[in-house]
């Protein structure tokens, strides 16, 4: 046997045990993850969670003074979101002139503008397959608790450890296809969530927390584009297992016909 056939052997017998070494890791991080969420009862018990509240962001407009020169102002919606199983969502911002809804329906999925008073001469417009993929993704990641994503043909990858505002951190990746995926980073101590960082580099960092029903949600969220928006939503309200009716989130009668 020559040093090449050596080499070959020795990667085929380390390959697999190095797999199933990763696969052991995390789903030992999930079951901590797991368990600082809430008891296994209260997870497996989800079907639906909704949560109301606010968004805030800073965005830079032209200065009514000077149009040339741009100002930073900070913008308020109210927001609503809905999850449900196995694969619907409905998201609505509302300011004090307009309404966007965000829905998704299995396979469907739309997005409606309205001015608020004016709703039936509102624009809609169906989303693209990749979007849908991304909203379907986002329905497991919030009512899967971390658990599961084989099932969906995805997969999660033990990346090892890392440090965010001075707590170590393991981290975990869950991905649902070569262009959607969320890395998690979970305190080695408490299994808690401190962070997720999207594939195309967008961050999520939670803070605080709000119980219901026995599971531990957060209280903010503060999301960080790749580009530098911030953008923070602050809830007030959580609702578990209180759906919505079928039809809000179904493509909208008008499109179908």
């Amino acid at each position: 046997m020559n040093a090449r056939s050596v080499f070959l052997l020795t990667v085929l017998l380390i390959a697999p045990w190095q797999l199933s070494f990763a696969d052991t890791q995390a789903e030992e991080w999930i079951t901590k993850a797991r368990a600082a969420v809430g008891a296994e009862s209260a997870l497996t018990a989800i079907n639906s969670v909704r949560f109301i509240g606010r968004v805030e962001t800073i965005q830079k407009i032209p200065s009514k003074e000077a149009p040339a020169k741009m100002e930073e102002k900070t913008i308020r919606l109210a927001i609503d979101i809905d999850f449900q199983k196995p694969d619907r969502q409905r998201i609505v911002l509302r300011s004090d002139k307009t309404v966007e809804t965000t829905a998704l329906d299995g396979y469907d999925g739309w997005i409606r503008r309205a001015e608020i008073g004016k709703e039936a001469h509102s624009q809609l417009t169906l989303l693209e397959s990749t979007q849908i993929k991304r909203l379907r993704a986002s329905v497991w990641e919030n009512l899967s608790f971390y658990r599961g994503i084989e099932a969906r043909g995805g997969r999660v990858e033990y990346q090892g450890e890392a440090e965010v505002d001075g707590k170590t951190c393991v981290v975990l990746a869950f991905i649902h296809a070569a262009n959607i995926s969320f890395t998690r980073y979970f305190d080695k101590t408490t299994g808690l969530l401190l962070k997720s960082v999207t594939e195309s580099g967008g961050e999520i960092k939670e803070e605080g927390e709000i119980m219901v029903n026995g599971i531990r949600y957060p209280k903010k969220l503060i999301n960080k584009s790749p580009d530098g928006q911030v953008a923070t939503i602050l809830f007030d309200t959580i609702k578990v297992n209180e759906p919505l009716p079928a039809d809000e989130f179904a493509v909208p009668d008008a499109v179908m016909r």
